[in-house]
């Protein structure tokens, strides 16, 4: 009942906010070697992922900057679906 006493305009960047935020998709990663005897730039890289140990499995929102950080530690890694 609160939606119809909005004005048209509200109702609608509701509307497209909400649908904005179910497309967003995720995508799991697991680290699978260690970042010791690695570049410092690659253990920031895992460190910027969340990754705190070996095996340890995160999920992130697919965004230009993720997929350039799983690109440049892609030989430390894997993604999980």
């Amino acid at each position: 009942m609160l939606l119809q006493l909005q004005n048209k305009e509200v109702f609608q960047w509701i509307k497209y906010s909400t649908v904005k935020i179910n497309r967003m998709e995720t995508i799991k990663i697991k680290q699978i070697r260690s970042a010791i005897k690695r570049p410092a730039d690659q253990k920031a890289t895992i460190k910027a992922l969340g990754f705190r140990r070996l095996n340890h499995i995160v999920e992130k929102e697919v965004t230009p900057q993720i997929l350039g950080m799983i690109n440049k530690v892609k030989h430390l890694i894997i993604v999980v679906d």
